[in-house]
């Protein structure tokens, strides 16, 4: 039988995680201060602890100290502290999740449930690491460079927990595919992973895609409809471009992090949810809660873990190692065997890839179309040299002028040369149609303003 240690001052909080524990089937011990803690884990190795941070004889965390204490064991760490600065200290050091006091029955008992997952998620990653070492990928994902080799060990430290995490790094560097590996480790690996982009949703029907709606409770709300948070109950559900999210969505969306209930709109019954959150943004979070787009007590709660992804060009070898994971694609597609010049390999490698792993995959789809059986140099776009397109047109750039400015002019740019059609040049800038809309309304309103004065 699993047993569990609960290592906390207060004897009313004992006695109560004890009942608890008791009843979901475990074996228990309860230590007040550090001193009985250890001696109690000498006697027999405990599958978790529940551990308070603060303790008579020192820190909570001083229990880390030992690395045979911890040990194949589970430390689910105890904070009254709101901010989380202990909790997320802890969980980079090793910890596997944190209750907030007074402690959610329901989630501990989540916990609980889940107790012999992370041997085996252990196991998993193990094999991970095996077969990064063979044929460069870890999951989802491809790379053996440096760089992705440090997230690859984020992700191998917190996938197992239940932690939110905030990946951030530029467009089309591969954050969903990330937020994918992570639940696959992660013990809701057989729950739904569920993703939504909150840029590319009307700020008037966001609330009930997120949340769901009751039958009449708008025009047009002809039937109930469940939202995301209720379809990834047990899973995970992952948040890109958090920072489009309507303010006043973000309030609510803070309520069920620390909660774990919503209601749908139109209703007046709370649900209950147990779901992971994982978010992304290509923007800074600093920069957007300066500018009043996102809420800074939600930033905190979803940064608990950060990952941030490196830019393809800070990847090396690993260009090439993606290109030719994109035509093994399409050769099998197609059922042909294109392959690229070395000049071509060459080339890919020493372009700077501002639109990251996205462009690369559609630069090497258009070579696949431009080629007969070898891609050569002819097949790339005018960009690296080749004659397979010709040069578009261009603006120069005054150095000392603003980010701002110079984005307003490219956004501009790229609506010229595609005609007005917004869909395609959003494809082409890397954002989301929302995005650039909200962008135009911006440009529009800051010229309506200068007008009146």
């Amino acid at each position: 039988m699993p047993h569990v240690l609960i290592v906390d001052d207060d004897v009313d909080t004992l006695q109560a995680l004890e009942k608890v524990v008791r009843l979901e089937g475990f074996t228990s011990d309860a230590a007040r201060s550090l001193q009985e803690a250890r001696a109690s884990m000498a006697r027999r190795r405990a599958d978790v602890v529940l551990l308070d941070l603060n303790l008579p004889d020192g820190e909570g965390m001083d229990l880390f100290d030992n690395v045979e204490l911890r040990k194949g064991t589970q430390i689910v760490l105890i904070t009254g502290n709101a901010s989380l600065e202990t909790s997320i200290q802890a969980l980079r050091l090793g910890a596997t999740d944190y209750l907030i006091k007074p402690v959610n029955i329901k989630q501990l008992k989540n916990i609980l449930s889940r107790v012999d997952r992370p041997i085996d998620l252990k196991y998993e990653i193990n094999t991970l690491r095996e077969e990064l070492r063979r044929l460069g990928r870890f999951g989802c994902l491809l790379g053996g460079s440096p760089a992705m080799q440090h997230i690859y060990d984020q992700i191998g430290r917190v996938a197992p927990t239940s932690a939110t995490v905030l990946i951030t790094g530029e467009s089309g560097t591969g954050k969903e595919l990330v937020a994918q590996t992570l639940h696959n480790l992660s013990s809701r690996h057989s729950a739904p992973f569920l993703a939504i982009n909150c840029g590319a949703i009307s700020p008037q029907l966001i609330e009930s895609e997120m949340f769901g709606h009751e039958k009449g409770s708008f025009t047009g709300a002809t039937r109930e409809h469940k939202g995301y948070f209720e379809r990834a109950h047990r899973g995970t559900l992952f948040l890109d471009e958090v920072t489009e999210m309507p303010v006043e969505l973000q309030v609510k969306l803070l309520r069920v992090l620390e909660t774990g209930f919503f209601m749908r709109v139109g209703s007046e019954r709370e649900i209950e949810t147990d779901i992971r959150v994982i978010a992304a943004t290509n923007r800074s979070p600093e920069e957007a809660v300066a500018n009043g787009k996102l809420r800074e007590d939600l930033l905190y709660r979803l940064q608990v873990f950060p990952l941030q992804l490196p830019p393809l060009h800070a990847r090396g070898d690993d260009v090439v190692q993606l290109a030719q994971h994109f035509l093994s694609e399409l050769n099998n597609g197609e059922q042909v065997k294109r392959s690229f010049t070395p000049e071509v390999l060459a080339r890919l490698k020493s372009y700077s890839w501002p639109g990251n792993v996205r462009e690369l995959k559609n630069v090497v789809h258009r070579a696949f179309i431009m080629a007969n059986d070898i891609i050569d140099e002819d097949c790339l776009p005018a960009e690296f040299g080749g004659a397979g397109a010709p040069k578009g047109p261009s603006f120069m750039v005054r150095v000392g002028c603003s980010i701002a400015d110079v984005e307003r002019r490219l956004i501009q740019a790229t609506l010229d040369e595609y005609g007005g059609d917004k869909e395609l040049a959003a494809d082409v800038l890397g954002i989301s149609l929302k995005t650039l809309y909200n962008r135009l309304h911006e440009y529009k309103s800051s010229e309506d303003a200068t007008a009146d004065t």
